[in-house]
């Protein structure tokens, strides 16, 4: 298996750098999210 994954054409490379910088920026955009909602919240209570 650590055959098929040494330096094929250079995508594994791109999976090690783009997988957590996706991962991060779907975390970021759910926090961002919830903080407007939030925001949206505080700003026109239904009272």
């Amino acid at each position: 298996m650590s055959t098929l994954f040494a330096h094929q054409g250079g995508w594994d490379e791109v999976l090690l750098v783009a997988g957590p910088i996706v991962i991060l920026g779907a975390l970021l955009w759910l926090a961002n999210r919830r903080a407007d909602k939030i925001a949206d919240e505080r700003d026109n209570p239904e009272t």
